[in-house]
């Protein structure tokens, strides 16, 4: 006998709406998402990202803001990506860094390197207020493949690390801290344009870089990373600027 279909189809992945907050891009704007569990199907992760999608821990998320639309998710084409002269000059600056790719795993390192740096940068954030269990939270909590692309001078110190995961279509810099004190090493910069390197190895296309918000001095460096898709009305299309 024919069994019914529908019995067998997967359940929709439960969707929440986040309380509302003031917007830390736009002065005045107001802050809310939707955002979705995905412990219990991790392969949705993928499509979700696709789809404008961004994972904190076992979250995804995207903005549904009340009154604005500013936020759209960016990703880069490594595969065709060239770098500016500054780029190739920051990339040659910090030849002598030494990249090591492991798990989740936190070493005694990790935790000062990202306090030193939300210290520095974010002090008026939510996350300078992370202790290091939000940290150690932050990096483990994942159901996807993610990974640590760490950093390491000369003298084997710890000077950045990128906690990345790993999609099939692409590569997602889901956050990034560095040394605040190495500000010649312009190591913000060097960590996406060495992400575009690893994912053109990778046989990868895409680098996802979360939100691009026009105006905002916050993310505007994500617009020197070209070619860029911006998703927009249901799809992603060539970011050109106005």
């Amino acid at each position: 006998m024919d069994q019914d279909r529908r019995l067998h189809r997967p359940k929709p992945l439960p969707m929440r709406l986040s309380m509302r907050s003031a917007c830390p891009y736009i002065d005045g704007e107001i802050e809310q998402r939707i955002a979705v569990d995905i412990s219990v199907n991790p392969d949705a992760h993928d499509g979700l990202a696709r789809a404008g999608f961004r994972r904190v821990e076992n979250w995804v998320y995207r903005p549904a803001c009340p009154s604005c639309s500013a936020c759209t998710p960016w990703r880069v084409d490594a595969t065709a990506f060239r770098q500016s002269r500054n780029m190739a000059r920051i990339t040659a600056r910090n030849s002598d860094l030494r990249r090591e790719i492991t798990g989740p795993e936190i070493t005694d390192s990790h935790y000062p390197l990202f306090k030193s740096y939300v210290t520095d940068r974010h002090n008026d954030g939510q996350m300078a207020m992370m202790d290091r269990i939000d940290f150690i939270s932050m990096i483990m909590n994942s159901p996807v493949e993610t990974v640590l692309v760490n950093y390491y001078d000369p003298d084997n110190r710890l000077v950045a690390t990128a906690l990345t995961d790993i999609q099939s279509d692409g590569l997602s810099a889901v956050y990034s801290f560095f040394n605040p004190q190495l500000a010649k090493r312009s190591l913000g910069s060097f960590i996406i344009t060495d992400l575009l390197a690893l994912a053109k190895d990778m046989g990868l296309r895409w680098v996802y870089l979360g939100y691009y918000v026009a105006g905002s001095r916050k993310m505007m460096y994500k617009s020197r990373y070209q070619p860029a898709e911006i998703y927009q009305n249901g799809r992603w299309q060539p970011f050109t600027s106005a």
